[in-house]
């Protein structure tokens, strides 16, 4: 291929020290996110192509929802392994009073054998005008419940982490389903182009169905989730490659300006190819990258106020984190607790529970606090959860899950609890109710379609109307289910 002669005379190319072939270039390029692409050709300057499909090659511009909604963030605070709802937001006096009775409890299936009501460990009190009860262990949540609404008769399918996991996160407990921030990244697109529209951020590794949790599926690969390891405070390990430091800024520009030429070329060869779109726009961000990711993952750059205000450690950090993703205009931000250690307590529910909570209690609250005080709570929709529940009777020992222990609470995905709090949320409110011990939910019953259908509500999309056309159908987050909870929206 021939080059232009000023090209060739520019130091980039006749320096043997950096001239490099296209693979090369793409080697030296690489920003951990794949390689990428110049820095100048921003969608905003209009001097991005259009494929031969008509379609533009930024499918993450900014967008309105078809409804109108002050809502324009979401904070998923993922609860991995499934928190007992019974010794955080539902209250079961009955349980407290009849601990130790052996009762029936009719077709209620769970995994591994169970035996008598096993009272919650820790004491509820009200709060807020509502009058809200919420555990000890979340005190500072619970300063926040009139700005909460608490769902507490939420119900799924199966009692296993991973069809669960999926469901939650995707819509679907088997196939491959696009997850709840690529919709929505696919739907609004994202207001700072030079960060993730969809971030996911787990300490110390993958969960459970790894990247499955946060993928695109059939949607075009750009509204994937970006998964980040929080567990590193360092910038330059929190996100690999972030700075080039073997090619001056301007010699790299000028090599991936030569690269997004060769890239415009083959995918004009290739007119509606979906994933060398999305790789190019992959490209493209982890150049622009450079600039802001720095400064929206360093927290050093708060005032030592607000980071006290969250406190210590990785959940702290994270979500501190996630306030300035939202706050720089990033669509959708997943929080994860519990990967290494999770809320599937078997056993030793009182001491890892509590250990849990205070990992995360603290900063949550500030989140809520900081959002409030910023003017975002309005802009911004907070959800907490995980995939299901624990039973409200102690697990039997066996080998394995509880190491012989007689302590803990099993798998229970026939009633648990989530919760909502900002935009569009009805504060104060407490939705639905599991039965006198907290096995099932009995009234006002919430299926997970039918939270992801309300989420969305709350984002401005009829759940049956937004949709994906894909190998022959019409896909959505909720498949063929689902309805609006009209009472938790305020």
């Amino acid at each position: 291929m021939n080059m232009p002669n000023s090209d060739m005379m520019d130091p980039v190319f006749t320096n043997p020290k950096i001239a490099v072939g296209r693979r090369g270039m793409l080697r030296q390029c690489g920003m951990g996110m794949g390689a990428v692409a110049l820095a100048g050709l921003l969608p905003e300057q209009q001097l991005l192509a259009e494929s031969g499909s008509g379609k533009p090659l930024n499918p993450l511009a900014p967008r309105e929802a078809p409804s109108p909604s002050p809502v324009r963030h979401v904070i998923h605070l993922f609860m991995n392994g499934g928190p007992s709802h019974v010794d955080t937001f539902d209250p079961k006096p009955e349980l407290q009073r009849r601990g130790g009775q052996t009762i029936t409890s009719g077709n209620l299936r769970t995994e591994r054998p169970t035996g008598a009501l096993f009272p919650s460990p820790y004491r509820f009190r009200k709060y807020g005008e509502s009058g809200i009860e919420v555990s000890e262990i979340f005190p500072h949540v619970a300063q926040h419940v009139d700005d909460m609404a608490i769902i507490r008769s939420m119900h799924a399918d199966v009692p296993n982490h991973e069809p669960s996991l999926l469901l939650m996160n995707c819509g679907e407990a088997r196939l491959v389903r696009p997850s709840m921030g690529s919709w929505m990244t696919y739907g609004l697109g994202t207001e700072n182009q030079n960060l993730p529209a969809f971030v996911a951020m787990c300490p110390g590794g993958y969960p459970i169905q790894e990247s499955q949790n946060w993928q695109s599926a059939f949607l075009p690969g750009v509204f994937q989730g970006t998964y980040v390891d929080t567990r590193n405070s360092s910038i330059d390990k929190l996100i690999e490659n972030i700075r080039n430091d073997r090619i001056p800024h301007e010699h790299q520009s000028k090599q991936l300006g030569l690269l997004q030429s060769l890239n415009r070329k083959h995918l004009e060869e290739r007119p509606g190819d979906a994933q060398l779109e999305a790789r190019i726009q992959s490209f493209e961000l982890a150049f622009r990258m450079q600039s802001e990711a720095a400064d929206a993952f360093d927290i050093s750059r708060e005032p030592k106020h607000i980071r006290e205000m969250y406190g210590e450690g990785e959940q702290a950090r994270q979500i501190l984190i996630a306030r300035r993703l939202v706050e720089r205009g990033v669509r959708f931000v997943q929080v994860w607790h519990g990967a290494g250690q999770p809320w599937d307590n078997h056993d030793d529910i009182e001491v890892n529970h509590r250990t849990l909570a205070k990992q995360c209690d603290q900063a949550i609250g500030a989140l809520l606090t900081d959002l409030k005080q910023r003017g975002l709570l309005e802009q911004t929709l907070v959800i907490w959860g995980g995939e299901f529940g624990r039973t409200p009777v102690v697990e039997l020992p066996q080998k394995g899950a509880n190491a012989g222990k007689i302590n803990g609470r099993d798998h229970n995905h026939w009633g648990f609890t989530t919760w909502m709090a900002g935009g569009g949320v009805r504060g104060g409110y407490v939705h639905g109710a599991t039965d006198e011990f907290g096995f099932k939910a009995v009234e006002n019953k919430v299926h997970v379609h039918d939270l992801h259908a309300t989420i969305l509500k709350l984002m401005g999309f009829d759940h049956e109307k937004f949709t994906y056309h894909y190998a022959g159908r019409d896909y959505r987050l909720t498949d063929l289910h689902g309805n609006v909870i009209q009472e938790v929206i305020a």
